[in-house]
């Protein structure tokens, strides 16, 4: 018998960037990543809290890092890559997942400021992020995979959250675009469009009891979903298992998105 097969997905040698990585979701992911092999750096706005999550993966044998990280700051991505080289000395991954959503209600009560920020955080902070990183992985002639953080809003009407759906549907088209203008690089581009997910960014829809039924009535599960469960998706896509996988946007939503109501 000949040795043992790796798993097929794993992160093994591998530096990956995680934003928003100190709780939810990203936290999650982060998590994931650090079990299956990467080091991880994980960014957030409160360094706190990353350093809280990079110090119970160092606790549980892994190798991670918590970076303060504003991401509608402009010169965050750069600061975050020259951290992250600082201490593993290359990124191969970035998970964008850093969001924010000011305005729950009616689309048209939207205050300029709560517009600007959403596009700001969501947005920009995305493209510019993923821009760094892109050219960090030019720069070392290495391929590499960006995965963004959507949501099942950015695919349909979106009451209470016109501007914040906005943004999603704007991260899936950069998506795309990235997707083809980077694979000569050999640089992958995919999307990860959760449904409702039990986090405290997600708690206006999760613990508001007429939200949470209408919810529940369209999804055939029948229930919202753990973090975790986001984090096998990001995994996937973020690794070599994924290696002919680009420009995709992978929904996981319970069935929210085809019940059809």
């Amino acid at each position: 018998m000949g040795p043992p097969m790796k798993p097929l997905i794993h992160l093994e040698g591998k530096v990956a960037i995680v934003t928003g990585g100190s709780r939810g979701i990203g936290e999650s992911i982060a998590r994931a990543f650090a079990a299956h092999g990467a080091k991880v750096v994980i960014a957030s706005r409160k360094v706190e809290g990353c350093e809280k999550v990079a110090r119970s993966i160092c606790d549980g044998g892994g190798d991670a890092i918590g970076v303060a990280f504003h991401a509608g700051d402009l010169t965050a991505p750069q600061k975050l890559l020259d951290a992250s080289l600082a201490k593993f000395g290359k990124v191969d991954v970035l998970v964008n997942n850093a969001a924010t959503n000011p305005h729950f209600g009616p689309f048209l009560t939207v205050e300029q400021g709560q517009w600007e920020k959403t596009f700001e955080v969501n947005l920009r902070g995305y493209f510019e992020m993923s821009r760094t990183v892109a050219r960090h992985l030019g720069d070392r002639g290495a391929s590499g995979s960006i995965l963004n953080v959507a949501s099942v809003v950015a695919l349909s009407g979106a009451p209470l959250q016109g501007v914040y759906a906005m943004t999603k549907a704007a991260v899936i088209s950069m998506t795309k675009t990235l997707a083809v203008e980077l694979a000569a690089m050999n640089i992958r581009v995919n999307a990860l469009a959760p449904g409702v997910v039990d986090t405290r960014f997600a708690s206006a829809l999760v613990h508001n009891p007429d939200i949470n039924k209408l919810i529940m009535d369209r999804t055939p599960m029948k229930r919202v979903a753990h973090p975790d469960e986001m984090a096998g998706a990001a995994l996937y896509l973020s690794s070599d298992a994924a290696s002919y996988v680009t420009g995709h946007t992978m929904v996981v939503d319970g069935g929210l998105t085809i019940s059809g109501f």
